[in-house]
């Protein structure tokens, strides 16, 4: 069985996302940041170089083996946002259909820029992967 190659570390968040080039794309990363944090009341911790994750959770692949992962995360990509809020795309059908302008895969949601969607249905998606706080 593989490990899991992308693992948390102690990087800081902040560097990360001021190190982005698109001043749009940083200045949304902080939304979310905010949105998220909010959201699973946890801190913002970096997985590999390019994943904020926040809180933690635990995934299990289709063989049966599991590994450590966060609840609800997100990573600035080139030209897009991988937003990570949902375990199955298909169990939000309802919910994604509100969403605006986005793709899925299976666990991911891409977005190009946070005015493509509507932000409360972001934040049900997140307060059904995450749980509210408090």
């Amino acid at each position: 069985m593989a490990e899991l190659k992308t693992k948390v570390n102690d990087d800081d968040v902040r560097a990360f996302l001021e190190s982005l080039p698109d001043e749009t794309q940083r200045r949304e990363s902080y939304v979310l940041l905010d949105l998220m944090g909010e959201v699973s009341g946890a801190e913002p911790v970096m997985y590999g170089s390019s994943i904020v994750g926040f809180g933690s959770s635990t995934i299990t692949y289709a063989d049966g083996h599991s590994a450590d992962w966060f609840s609800v995360g997100f990573s600035p990509r080139k030209g897009k946002f991988s937003l990570y809020v949902v375990d199955d795309a298909a169990d939000h059908r309802e919910t994604l259909s509100r969403l605006g302008k986005h793709k899925t895969g299976k666990a991911c949601i891409w977005v190009k820029r946070l005015d493509d969607i509507d932000l409360d249905v972001l934040k049900e998606l997140l307060v059904e992967a995450a749980g509210p706080t408090g």
